[in-house]
């Protein structure tokens, strides 16, 4: 960054404000979509406070004017990286795995084309390789040889993380002690951490993308998991978001959204199946 940096021993001001505030709210909104609330500087001052560190920019305020002005792509995409909430965890909202495992697998299982899959907003990898899991659990392995899952989030550093596949224990807690065993590395690392192991790894491919820019894949997919990602965008960003997945789902195909966001409201083509669940109308899977 150019901008004019900190003397050395002065005081790291953290203050930001309030028209600062207005113009990362406007940005984030911009680029990914994101709508923040007034409420929410505090947390907007703590994930950039590192990178007014980093950068050694003279203040909080200084930082986002320099950032905001362009000319610095990487610390522009720091900053939409500390700004987005990437929580997830293994097999969260149990139901959707179980319907998957249950109604969605033995459907495809009677296919004989490639079975595509997409996790987006996918963080640090539990909800992909989640899904690797029970892909792997439950298909033949014929069906599994023609099973591909991508995976994307709009954050590079998440990104990283994810493709290590590396866990700890608090955040292997969902995990049931069978799949833990199957799809696990059984020896954990110095720090704990155990990976996934690499049969269950390989059915995943990870890439950057940001949902409310350009989508380069080509395809259809039989099932896509967006879930706890819209319920951070405003309504009208909801409608064109929905309109797309629907778009790139095959007939018969399945969206899955997170258990607090609810498609009512927002007009859409696809059938309520269970809570959270949505069907595209036409051939079955």
């Amino acid at each position: 960054m150019s901008a004019p940096t900190r003397p050395a021993g002065a005081r790291l001001d953290l203050e930001l404000s309030p028209d600062r505030y207005t113009a990362v709210a406007e940005a984030l909104h911009r680029i990914a979509g994101i709508r923040l609330g007034p409420g929410k500087r505090a947390l907007v001052v703590s994930r950039l406070g590192p990178r007014v560190r980093a950068t050694g920019a003279r203040s909080l305020d200084a930082y986002v004017d320099e950032t905001l002005r362009g000319g610095d792509d990487t610390e522009l995409s720091h900053f939409v990286d500390v700004l987005t909430t990437n929580k997830s965890a293994f097999f969260r909202e149990p139901a959707h795995f179980d319907h998957l495992r249950d109604s969605v697998f033995p459907r495809l299982e009677r296919t004989a084309r490639p079975l595509r899959f997409w996790s987006a907003g996918c963080a640090a990898g539990e909800e992909p390789y989640t899904l690797a899991m029970v892909a792997r659990d439950a298909l033949s392995a014929p069906a599994l040889a023609r099973t591909r899952i991508l995976a994307t989030d709009i954050s590079h550093r998440i990104l990283a993380a994810a493709r290590e596949a590396r866990y700890g224990a608090t955040q292997r807690d969902g995990v049931p002690p069978a799949q833990l065993a199957r799809h696990f590395d059984v020896t954990p690392a110095a720090d704990g951490t155990r990976r996934v192991n690499e049969p269950t790894r390989d059915l995943v491919r990870f890439a950057w993308l940001n949902l409310i820019g350009d989508w380069p894949m080509r395809g259809t997919f039989d099932v896509i998991l967006c879930r706890n990602v819209m319920i951070y965008f405003d309504r009208p960003t909801q409608e064109r978001l929905v309109a797309r997945l629907g778009s790139l789902l095959v007939a018969g195909g399945f969206l899955y959204v997170g258990h607090a966001e609810s498609l009512t409201g927002v007009p859409h083509t696809l059938e309520p199946v269970i809570p959270s669940v949505y069907r595209k109308p036409g051939a079955d899977v």
